[in-house]
Parts: C-alpha cells; structure tokens; sequence
C-alpha cells in the first residue's frame, strides 16, 4: 500500500489565508446568542453523525435521572454530572480533532493522523472509564440496598 503524504502549505498561500480569511475572524459571531448558536450547531453535529455521542448523551442521562431518583445528595449529583459532561466534551473534542485530520490529509494515510485520532480517542475512553468508576461507586450503594430492601 504506498502513502501519499500531501505536501505542506507553502508560506504565501498560509499568508493569503491568515491575511484574507481571518483578519476579521472576530466579527463572525457578532453577538452572544450567535455564539451559541455556533456551539449549539457543533453539539447538533455530533449527535447526528456520532454514534459514540449519542450513547455518552443517553448513558449521561440515564446516570443523572438515577442519581435523582435514588435522591443522592447534590454534591453526589454534580459530581456525576461534571464527569458525564466531561466526557462529552472529550467526545466533541475528539470529533473536531478527527475532522480537522481528515481535512488535512484528505483520503491518504499517514501515520501522524493515526496517531492523533487514537489519542483523541484514548481521551475519550479514559474519560469514560473514570465516569464509570465515579458512576459506581456513586450510584450501586443506595441502588444495592434499593434492590435488597424490595425483596
């Protein structure tokens, strides 16, 4: 399998792109609401296109309205929920990150944006482990002895 390995951009069209295309880069989110409408446009796309955020979302969810529904304290709560969150802001790093490799090297391969992809990736699964861990050991005491107390 031979490697294309597209040639760097050349000092005068990165001028022409600094200079032409982001001198006012400043102005393009005119006021709050439309920056927010940007980021809600980036969480938008990666519910639709990312199968992996869509289960974080639904797991970070269910995670929640248990925790709710166990009548953890508050504290027990937000902790869950600042490592959920964190986890789908890994997610949403790591399909930028994926998408700006993929913009770079267009359909070839090479082995550096493997290994930004993989380790894009291995943020995520280490957030997700360390969500499971807090998740755990946060929500099967009070839901153990939920089960116990029904039988």
């Amino acid at each position: 399998m031979s490697q294309k390995v597209s040639p760097p951009p050349t000092s005068t069209s990165l001028q022409n792109i600094v200079t032409n295309e982001r001198e006012f880069s400043w102005k393009v989110a005119s006021n709050l609401f439309v920056s927010f409408k940007y980021a809600w446009a980036g969480i938008t796309y990666s519910f639709q296109t990312q199968r992996n955020f869509r289960i974080h979302t639904s797991v970070c969810a269910m995670a929640i309205a248990l925790s709710v529904y166990l009548h953890l304290r508050p504290v027990e709560i937000a902790v869950i929920g600042i490592t959920s969150g964190l986890v789908l802001a890994l997610e949403l790093l790591n399909t930028a990150i994926e998408s700006i490799v993929d913009l770079t090297v267009k359909q070839t391969y090479h082995e550096l944006a493997k290994v930004a992809k993989d380790c894009a990736a291995g943020a995520v699964l280490v957030s997700a482990l360390v969500a499971v861990l807090v998740a755990a050991t946060l929500l099967l005491p009070p839901l153990v002895a939920l089960i116990i107390s029904s039988l």
